[in-house]
């Protein structure tokens, strides 16, 4: 097993490796895999000293608990750290026929509401305890409560006042009594974190997107703000949904989607620079966020055993200097950014 360093949480005193896994892959996300390679993976993490593992309900409608909690069911449990997310109520589908699985080709057929109440919130967490098969789980993480899923603010604005005036009632009773270590918000766009931070005391946010090797919009204003509250950040999306592991090729996704013509011409310039100094694209990507003390894990997801040895891999690769010199001398790093 190697060593890997843990970082803190917040103000919680809990402490998660700093290279974690994301469980999204494990939900057939886009590709459906096997299950005994969604064991193989993350025995791999596993074996290569990754102790903390990140899920929701979500990720498969409940595919990826299942998995992960399958695997972590037979580990002590004092070894490893959880995490899971709650703001979404499953059920079984209703019509099987019509059933959509929408981006998890393999998912099971369960269907959600939203739900940010105390009720909600309190039975997505048992319900996720039950799919981990695990007596508790150390964080909760608020889900997807953004424009990015959904549209409009009035869906926020009621969503965030059914929270507040609701829901955190729960969260707030789980973590005083000790049922969890912390409580973090998922986050894919810039000018939310302001607004949880206004109505209720996180411990992170779990970061999708605002602060990677492509941009680092999130580092002046929403950074410092969370540096001011003691609040961590783990970044999610570490390659940028792709585009910082396959580089400008055709096709390459950035934030979900097909990238623009400028992110692919700011790719290609970052990646003539790696040419330059024989450095490995996706591995400036992962290092560049571990240089940050605000970011306390990153959680780069794998559908493969390979591609789990290939991420730890990344992380090790020396990277002169002079690289991380050259990005900011182009523009292409903003000059305040922690480099390695």
């Amino acid at each position: 097993m190697n060593e890997i360093s843990r970082r803190t949480i917040g103000k919680t005193g809990a402490q998660v490796t700093e290279f974690g896994f994301g469980c999204a892959p494990l939900g057939d996300l886009f590709e459906a895999i096997s299950e005994e390679q969604a064991q193989q993976t993350l025995q791999t993490a596993w074996d290569a000293g990754v102790r903390y593992f990140d899920t929701a309900p979500y990720y498969g409608y409940g595919k990826s608990e299942h998995r992960l909690g399958h695997f972590l069911r037979q580990q002590p449990r004092q070894d490893f750290r959880v995490s899971t997310k709650v703001g979404r109520v499953f059920r079984p589908a209703r019509d099987l026929a019509s059933f959509d699985r929408g981006s998890w080709v393999g998912g099971l057929p369960f269907e959600f509401t939203v739900d940010f109440s105390y009720d909600g919130i309190m039975r997505s967490y048992e319900d996720s305890l039950q799919r981990l098969s695990l007596p508790s789980v150390d964080f909760l993480v608020i889900h997807d409560l953004d424009f990015y899923f959904h549209q409009n603010e009035t869906r926020v604005r009621a969503y965030l006042d059914q929270l507040f005036t609701s829901g955190w009632r729960a969260l707030d009773e789980l973590r005083r009594s000790g049922a969890i270590s912390g409580v973090g918000a998922g986050i894919n766009e810039l000018g939310m974190i302001p607004r949880f931070l206004e109505l209720v005391e996180l411990d992170f946010f779990l970061v999708a997107n605002g602060y990677n090797l492509l941009t680092q919009a999130m580092l002046e204003g929403e950074f410092a703000l969370c540096a001011e509250h003691g609040v961590s950040v783990i970044i999610g999306a570490v390659f940028a949904s792709g585009i910082l592991a396959t580089g400008a090729v055709p096709g390459a996704r950035y934030f979900y989607a097909p990238a623009s013509e400028e992110i692919l011409a700011k790719t290609q310039r970052i990646e003539a620079i790696c040419q330059r100094h024989e450095v490995s694209l996706p591995a400036a990507a992962l290092q560049f966020l571990l240089a940050h003390p605000l970011i306390a894990a990153i959680i780069p997801g794998a559908l493969t055993p390979e591609q789990v040895q290939t991420n730890v891999k990344l992380v090790q690769q020396p990277i002169p200097p002079a690289f991380w010199s050259e990005l900011k001398r182009e523009g292409l790093l903003h000059a305040d950014a922690p480099t390695p």
